[in-house]
């Protein structure tokens, strides 16, 4: 099966920021969601049901190329796929309004408490690797790389940087404007964790979204800005963005494949997961989406712009899903 135009078609992917509005990212994954069963003609398969999805949007673009390929086989299986973002979507799982949700953080201890109180039981499955990015507009020529402890200066509750040269002396004397997730988003978390040293600590006065297209606009056409989300956004928006190197203290490294693999791009290279609710588990539709996504989700992780894990860590999410099915 080939896969070579997946990444093309996904909801997240624009060829200018004119088309990256909340409005247009909006319209575009509600028609992905109710597409018509015309894409795979001529299939056979007789499976029918539908695949309840939401959660992270930065997970959002590997799931939803593994339910357009995997309509392709079963046209007859509804899989709408949701980006109410990592804390959104644990909501709705928590409470068995979901079969699956998208996270790009791990389930904290009070939702896993709520989803016990409510009969819910899970597995947890990584799907690839990601790296938090740094990014500045493109017409910033004195910005190539920034600390750990700078950017905990700049997003760092009670924060009183507001000019470039607050971060460092010989910087513009601009006033910094700042883009970012919001507080639903497992990206916030995970960087709030990593850069602040607690979860959910961060300064409240900048422009925030769980719609990483609306971050991507902000930032290209604003030429103080400063923001950070997920590498495949990055990579997908490369030409109207710029990436900055951090230094955590082993040096200035940009993300990329190889420095989110190999850990070197720290301290904001992380895991992505997905949840599934055991109960969906046993529903032939489910079982068979969750072996489809094992079996394609190096390659899909690759075509927007991810890190597979190696083939040992889908084995896992392989043995896990079969356990559950029992």
């Amino acid at each position: 099966m080939s896969l070579s135009s997946t990444r093309a078609s996904i909801g997240r992917r624009a060829p200018a920021p004119a088309l990256l509005s909340a409005l247009g990212a909006a319209v575009l994954l509600l028609s992905l969601a109710c597409e018509p069963d015309t894409g795979a003609a001529g299939s056979n398969s007789t499976l029918r049901g539908s695949i309840e999805i939401d959660g992270s949007s930065t997970v959002f673009p590997i799931t939803q190329a593994v339910a357009e390929e995997f309509r392709k086989l079963h046209p007859r299986v509804q899989v709408p796929v949701g980006i109410s973002g990592t804390g959104g979507g644990f909501k709705r799982f928590v409470n068995a309004e979901t079969d699956i949700t998208d996270a790009s953080r791990p389930i904290s201890p009070s939702e896993v408490e709520e989803a016990a109180a409510n009969g819910v039981q899970f597995i947890e499955i990584e799907v690839a690797f990601d790296g938090l990015s740094i990014v500045v507009n493109p017409s910033n020529r004195f910005l190539e790389c920034i600390t750990t402890a700078e950017l905990k200066r700049i997003w760092e509750p009670g924060s009183d940087v507001s000019r470039w040269r607050h971060v460092r002396p010989g910087w513009p004397d601009k006033k910094i404007r700042l883009y970012g997730p919001d507080t639903d988003s497992g990206t916030f978390d995970y960087f709030t964790k990593a850069i602040n040293g607690e979860e959910d600590a961060s300064r409240a006065d900048y422009t925030a979204s769980a719609n990483d297209n609306v971050l991507i606009t902000g930032i290209a056409g604003d030429r103080n800005s400063l923001g950070y989300f997920g590498f495949a956004y990055y990579a997908e928006s490369s030409d109207f963005l710029k990436l900055v190197a951090v230094d955590s203290g082993n040096g200035c490294v940009l993300p990329s494949i190889e420095t989110i693999k190999t850990g070197t791009y720290a301290p904001l290279s992380r895991p992505l997961y997905i949840y599934v609710n055991t109960d969906a588990i046993r529903r032939a539709e489910v079982q068979a989406f969750l072996g489809f996504y094992m079996d394609n989700a190096a390659e899909l992780a690759l075509e927007v712009g991810y890190v597979p894990l190696l083939e040992a860590g889908y084995d896992r999410g392989r043995q896990l899903i079969r356990q559950a099915a029992e």
